[in-house]
């Protein structure tokens, strides 16, 4: 299981269903071991619209519907039923697992006017991304590298939005990125 691959987005299809305690995916229209759509060991899901419910590092893919995940641990149920809904949307990256550990970078920030996420951005990106506009301010999502890169974006105490970078893994091989394109555009 690598550390991290090189695709910002997998192309996915279907919904699924994540019984909690035995950790087993159970997909419905999912084409998990299907060239194109293709899930491995190590890959991360995101469960639900923009990660609802948490996301978790792929452990095993059995087949077009049947995948496990390492843990648990990063998904968040729902409060009222202690559950994952039946027929959940999700999507599969490549990011760095230790993001996942990561406070900063484990899900959407509950702070007001704050958000933080990991993005692959590729060598064309990061070009495009130092000189557009954003806020009104050139380059506000300029990073110093291609690669994985954690942002967070935050209103500060005067109104004006305030843009943080880091890169986490340097890379250019990024591919696969188009859910990323509102804040790194390909052309």
């Amino acid at each position: 299981m690598a550390l991290w691959g090189n695709k910002d987005i997998v192309p996915t299809a279907g919904t699924i269903t994540i019984n909690l305690s035995t950790e087993v995916i159970t997909g419905s229209g999912t084409s998990f071991t299907t060239a194109g759509y293709i899930v491995s060991p190590g890959d991360i899901i995101n469960v639900g619209a923009g990660a609802t419910y948490g996301r978790a590092v792929i452990s095993s893919v059995t087949s077009n519907t049947v995948a496990s995940v390492a843990s648990t641990q990063f998904l968040i149920p729902d409060p009222a039923t202690g559950l994952i809904p039946a027929g959940t949307a999700y999507s599969i990256d490549q990011k760095p697992k230790y993001t996942l550990e990561d406070g900063q970078y484990f899900a959407p920030d509950v702070k007001p006017n704050r958000f933080s996420a990991v993005f692959g951005v590729d060598t064309t990106e990061a070009g495009i991304a130092r000189t557009t506009t954003v806020g009104g301010k050139n380059g506000a999502y300029g990073v110093t590298h291609a690669g994985w890169v954690g942002v967070t974006t935050y209103i500060d105490n005067h109104g004006n939005l305030r843009v943080k970078s880091e890169t986490l893994v340097a890379g250019s091989s990024i591919v696969g990125d188009a859910s990323d394109d509102a804040r790194f555009p390909d052309r």
